[in-house]
């Protein structure tokens, strides 16, 4: 006889818009949450409204992944896959289901209540800056079904709560993690910029993101012309998907037309970025908004000193001047000098880097994210009395 719905260990479904990779920074958050959760108390499945060309990869997740294809959110298609949904919910005894982005938030967060999900978890990642008048007003309307709401950060917490109208105490901040035992030992920096064809390269300084206007690549590029301009051979190498929406040709066009073409290279998707950070010398993520940048905290892991722009969570994640230097996004002169300063210094720098490996250490390990919410699932299970 199959246990009651609710019996330990209890099963949470992670719904998510769309997988396309695992190299951006909300794909890797929720397989670390997969591999960390408690089994002995909780069991996770996943499911997606877009079926990647190559869904190999998927299968590094230990657990279910539900591939629901959805191009709209209305029509027959929807309501099949609206079924399907419930289908799953309720044959797999789901207790808690936890919604990122906004078809899963707001399609999805209300197909899982009117199928009987017993818990509604919302998980928030960034400022908003893609919502649309109509997702601002839709938030609004469907925030009293979600229970609890997670931002990744303090600064997204607030915006959460000021811009859905949502009670403070409903909102809760669990910052992102990294799973410190997958970042491999540094057998010799020079080893790993051979194995990336950096040999050329007096200094590395790196970012890591999905190539997009919104995470301020341009901006780099511009200060790369600057720091090139005391360091010909220092090589600025961008760590991440490319996307086919026109922004990389206008940055190709720039770095060119900066005379850059040898200093700043792209290196597409990585499976694990730690070899490409531990082969730096700086991190410099100058992004337009962020809620809190998963590279920045994996950087600070690998011992790198940063240099970043002040959106978002970010600056919550460092110690301004002791591991990190924070500045406007939209100023490249100000993070070019600031990345000189890191290049002229070495002993600084090695400082700095030490002290970015301590705070991750510290506070923001995927161990610590995941009991977070592990914590979290328990208080709502217990006051509503299941």
């Amino acid at each position: 006889m199959p246990a009651p719905w609710g019996a330990s260990p209890r099963h949470v479904l992670y719904l998510f818009d769309q997988i396309p990779s695992l190299d951006a920074g909300a794909e890797r958050s929720l397989l670390k949450i997969t591999r960390l959760l408690p089994p002995e108390r909780y069991r996770a499945s996943v499911a997606t409204f877009w079926a990647p060309p190559d869904p190999g990869f998927l299968r590094q997740f230990p657990c279910p992944v539900h591939v629901f294809p959805l191009a709209r959110t209305y029509g027959w298609d929807a309501l099949k896959v609206a079924f399907k949904l419930r289908r799953l919910i309720r044959s797999g005894r789901v207790d808690i289901v936890q919604t990122f982005f906004p078809t899963s938030d707001l399609w999805g967060g209300l197909i899982a209540k009117l199928s009987g999900c017993r818990v509604l978890v919302s998980s928030r990642r960034d400022m908003g800056f893609e919502r649309t008048p109509m997702h601002r007003a839709a938030y609004r309307l469907l925030g009293p079904l979600f229970d609890q709401v997670h931002a990744v950060s303090d600064a997204v917490r607030d915006v959460t709560i000021r811009d859905d109208r949502l009670r403070a105490d409903k909102v809760v901040t669990i910052p992102n993690g990294v799973e410190m035992e997958r970042i491999p030992p540094l057998r010799d920096r020079a080893y790993a910029r051979a194995a990336l064809g950096l040999e050329d390269a007096s200094h590395v300084i790196v970012d890591v993101g999905t190539v997009k206007h919104v995470k301020g690549f341009d901006t780099l590029a511009r200060a790369a012309a600057l720091v090139c301009r005391e360091f010909p051979r220092a090589v600025f190498l961008v760590a991440g998907r490319i996307m086919n929406d026109g922004y990389i040709a206008e940055l190709e066009s720039l770095v060119a037309a900066l005379g850059l073409t040898r200093n700043f290279r792209f290196a597409n998707q990585f499976e694990n970025v730690f070899p490409v950070l531990q082969a730096s010398d700086v991190f410099c993520h100058l992004s337009r908004s962020d809620g809190m940048s998963n590279a920045l905290l994996e950087a600070m892991a690998c011992g790198l000193p940063c240099v970043i722009s002040r959106v978002g969570g970010n600056p919550e994640v460092v110690e301004e001047g002791r591991n990190a230097f924070v500045v406007p996004s939209e100023e490249p002169e100000l993070a070019a000098a600031r990345v000189l300063t890191l290049l002229r210094s070495p002993r600084l720098a090695a400082s700095m880097g030490a002290r970015s490996r301590q705070i991750a250490n510290r506070s923001f390990t995927a161990e610590a994210m995941v009991g977070g919410m592990v914590r979290l699932y328990d208080q709502l299970f217990e006051a509503k009395g299941l």
